[in-house]
């Protein structure tokens, strides 16, 4: 186990604001080139999903829940799983948000018609 007496120092020479302006600021124009690249297919996604959920019925005050579905599912892709690895984590996610009240109904339909993820295969 670490010292906290040499984790604290670690910390604090981390935390100098200096130096995490100096970091952010090298940090900044990749950082931005990401943002600027990723938030228009993010902003799709969600799009998408609103479209469904608006044709589903669903109340506007579950909304922000499956959202946080189709963001998890749409961050698994750009994480790069893909296959049946892709279909078990969402099978995964399914599970949880369905214990969480939310409808597999539609939980499977955000999977299948925004995000074309197909089931687990045999």
């Amino acid at each position: 186990m670490s010292n906290p007496v040499k984790r604290l120092a670690k910390w604090t020479a981390k935390t100098v604001p200096e130096r995490v302006k100096t970091v952010l600021e090298e940090l900044r124009p990749n950082m931005l080139a990401n943002a600027q690249a990723t938030f228009p297919a993010l902003a799709d996604m969600e799009s998408q999903t609103r479209q469904l959920l608006d044709g589903e019925g669903i109340a506007l005050i579950q909304y922000p829940f499956y959202l946080n579905f189709a963001r998890e599912l749409w961050s698994l892709q750009r994480r790069g799983f893909s296959g049946n690895s892709l279909a078990r984590e969402v099978d995964i996610l399914i599970a949880k948000w369905t214990g969480r009240g939310l409808s597999p109904a539609i939980l499977e339909a955000i999977r299948s018609q925004v995000f074309t993820i197909a089931p687990v295969g045999p």
